[in-house]
C-alpha cells in the first residue's frame, strides 16, 4: 500500500460549460493552421532536428542529440495520423533511421528520457506501420533504459553516468512518462524484467515524489547503497518546496500510462489526486503559471504544462467509470484549457514564429527557453488536438 495522500476536492467551475460545437469548429480550423506550420518546417528542417526550445521565435537546428528530439518526430506520426499525407509518413521514417544511429553508437544515451526518444520515434512506428527495424532500434533503447536501474534503492537514475556521485539515485517526476518503454519491452520479448522494473520505479515515484497534499517534487534522491530515501528538491521549480507545473503534469499523465500496463487501479486515483490539485490553481484564463505555487502573481505561464495536462486528463477521464462524480468535471476542465491555448497561445501564422505553442518556460533558472515555444509542449498540443477530434490509440 501507498502512503496516504490527500484528495483535494474539485473547486467548482466558475464559468458555464464550455460550447463544444464551437470547440470544435475552433480545434478543427487548428489543425489546418498546424499542418501548415510542419509544412514549412519539413522544408526548413531537412535532415536536422529542432532544439529543445525557440530562440526569439525560432528553432535553432540540431543533430539527434538531446532528450527532445523524438517531439518532432512525434508531430510528423501524429500528422500522418490527421492527413493521411505520405509525405509526413516518409519523414518520419527517415528520423527512424537516424534513431538507429543513435542507439547503436550509443550517442548522447545516458539519460532516462530514452523512453521520449524512443516511444514517440520508433514504437509510434512500430505500432502504425509493423516497422520490424523500428522495433528492434527500440528494443536495443529498453536494454539501455533498464541498465539505468538501481537494484537496491528501486529506481531508474535520471541522468547522466551511473558512477556520478551527483547524479546517482537521482529520480525525477518526468521519468513516469519514460516507463512505457520498458512495458512494451516485456510486451514484446515476454520477458519480466522490464516490466519489473518499471513498476519498482514507479511505486518509488508514488512513494517519494508526491507529498502528503498531492503537490510533487521534482527531484527525489536515494541512497543506492542502502535502498533508503534521502531527500526532495527541484532543479526547475521555484522552490523545494514548491511545486513544478511540468513535474505535476507529467505526473497526472505519467501515473495512467503505468495504470494501463499494470491494472493497478491505485495509479488511477494518485492521478486524480495529481489532477486535482494542478486543477485548483489555474488562473483566469486556465493555463497555468510555470509553477503553481506563483498562483494571484504576475509570474510566466507555462503552456506546455497545461497542454501535457490535457493530454493527462483526456486519458483520465477514458479509464474512469461514468458514476465517477468528476469525470464530467476532467474533460470540461481539458476543453477548457485546450480552448484557452487555442485562442490564445497557438502562433498565427503571420507571427515571427516557427514553433506552435507560445508562452512556455524550459528553465526559469538558467534562461533557457524562456518566454517561448518548447518540442515537447508542440508535441502535447498536437496530440491533444488529434485526441480531441479523432479516434486516436496511445503511442505511448
Amino acid at each position: 500500500m501507498l502512503k496516504a495522500i490527500a484528495n483535494e476536492p474539485l473547486l467548482p467551475l466558475a464559468h458555464k460549460p464550455i460550447d463544444r460545437i464551437r470547440l470544435r469548429e475552433e480545434l478543427l480550423s487548428a489543425r489546418q493552421r498546424v499542418t501548415q506550420s510542419l509544412d514549412r518546417n519539413l522544408a526548413d528542417f531537412g535532415d536536422k532536428f529542432p532544439a529543445e526550445t525557440c530562440v526569439k521565435g525560432y528553432y535553432p537546428l540540431t543533430d539527434n542529440v538531446e532528450w527532445t528530439t523524438s517531439f518532432w518526430t512525434g508531430q510528423l506520426w501524429l500528422a500522418w495520423e490527421m492527413t493521411g499525407d505520405e509525405k509526413y509518413r516518409l519523414a518520419a521514417e527517415k528520423q527512424v533511421r537516424s534513431f538507429g544511429l543513435r542507439i547503436a553508437g550509443r550517442l548522447d544515451t545516458q539519460t532516462h528520457d530514452l523512453g521520449f526518444l524512443y516511444t514517440l520515434s520508433c514504437v509510434a512506428a512500430w505500432r502504425l506501420t509493423a516497422n520490424h527495424e523500428a522495433r528492434g532500434f527500440s528494443l536495443l533503447a529498453a536494454e539501455a533504459l533498464l541498465e539505468r536501474y538501481h537494484q537496491k534503492a528501486h529506481i531508474i537514475q535520471a541522468w547522466g553516468n551511473l558512477s556520478d556521485p551527483e547524479q546517482a539515485g537521482r529520480m525525477i517526476i518526468d521519468c513516469n512518462m519514460n516507463l512505457p518503454l520498458l512495458y512494451w519491452a516485456s510486451e514484446q520479448t515476454g520477458e519480466s524484467r522490464f516490466a519489473d522494473a518499471a513498476r519498482a520505479h514507479v511505486l518509488q515515484a508514488a512513494r517519494y515524489l508526491i507529498r502528503e497534499d498531492a503537490s510533487t517534487y521534482h527531484t527525489y534522491y536515494m541512497d543506492t547503497v542502502t535502498g533508503e530515501p534521502r531527500y526532495g528538491n527541484t532543479q526547475q521549480g521555484y522552490a523545494d518546496d514548491s511545486c513544478w507545473s511540468r513535474g505535476q503534469a507529467w505526473g497526472i499523465y505519467g501515473f495512467l500510462l503505468s495504470y494501463i500496463y499494470t491494472g493497478d487501479k491505485e495509479m488511477i486515483e494518485l492521478s486524480k489526486r495529481l489532477a486535482n490539485y494542478f486543477l485548483n490553481r489555474l488562473p483566469e484564463d486556465d493555463v497555468c503559471h510555470w509553477d503553481l505555487a506563483l498562483l494571484g502573481t504576475d509570474a510566466l505561464r507555462d503552456s506546455s504544462s497545461a497542454a501535457i495536462a490535457v493530454c493527462g486528463l483526456l486519458e483520465l477521464v477514458k479509464h474512469l467509470p461514468a458514476t465517477d462524480p468528476d469525470r464530467e468535471i476532467y474533460e470540461e476542465r481539458a476543453l477548457r484549457i485546450m480552448s484557452s491555448l487555442t485562442e490564445n497561445y497557438l502562433a498565427k501564422p503571420d507571427e515571427p514564429c516557427n514553433g506552435l505553442l507560445k508562452h512556455s518556460v524550459y528553465h526559469l533558472a538558467s534562461d533557457k527557453g524562456v518566454d517561448e515555444c518548447c518540442s515537447w509542449g508542440d508535441y502535447f498540443y498536437v496530440e491533444a488536438l488529434v485526441r480531441i477530434t479523432q479516434s486516436w490509440k496511445l503511442y505511448w
